[in-house]
């Protein structure tokens, strides 16, 4: 029998559900719940797309960690992941008129899978899914772990909308995602 490494999944999971909170997709999964208010398809298009584009940034970046090793390649992760650290300290904003529009026959699931994929590109969350399998070499576990932290954040978000999102303390969530971040940063510096 082998043993499980469940490192890549916890650390995966918890960085990016705190990192999510107050991010432009976990508003996006606000907007989209006050405007179609109906949670299930709006949850299910927010997994499918986090799946689809989680697995893709874990593949790049298992093959880039394959591709790029060697002593310096912990100094560029562990400086990206500090760099994560400050990129979480600044606030995303989702205008209204950013927001997808439902079409006629387009469904609300199909809608948020195709918002919910190309807001993602570039996210911190996607480039911090990139890094943790350049890390960890463990796609599977890390596009786990990554799509479970953003179900964990926008789940809630999208239940609760904007009522709970108004008392949330989002700086002081911000301040704890970045200091996750750099302390990943910082682990991965000092580590092997």
């Amino acid at each position: 029998m082998t043993d499980v490494n469940l490192e890549p999944l916890l650390i995966s999971t918890g960085l990016v559900a705190i990192a999510e909170i107050g991010d432009k997709t976990q508003l996006l999964a606000m907007l989209l719940a006050a405007r179609f208010r109906k949670p299930l398809p709006i949850i299910a298009g927010i997994l499918v797309a986090t799946i689809a584009n989680h697995l893709l940034a874990a593949a790049v970046g298992a093959i880039a960690g394959d591709f790029l090793n060697g002593p310096w390649m912990k100094w560029v992760l562990g400086l990206a992941f500090i760099a994560f650290g400050a990129w979480a300290l600044i606030p995303d904003k989702f205008e209204d008129k950013d927001a997808p529009r439902e079409k006629a026959g387009a469904s609300i699931f199909v809608t948020t899978v195709v918002a919910f994929f190309f807001v993602e590109m570039g996210d911190k969350t996607q480039v911090a899914t990139v890094a943790l399998a350049a890390r960890f070499h463990e796609v599977f576990m890390i596009a786990a772990g990554t799509t479970l932290g953003m179900m964990l954040a926008n789940v809630p978000a999208v239940f609760l909308s904007q009522a709970a999102a108004d008392r949330l303390p989002l700086k002081y969530i911000r301040w704890a995602a970045a200091a996750c971040f750099a302390g990943l940063g910082a682990w991965i510096l000092i580590s092997r």
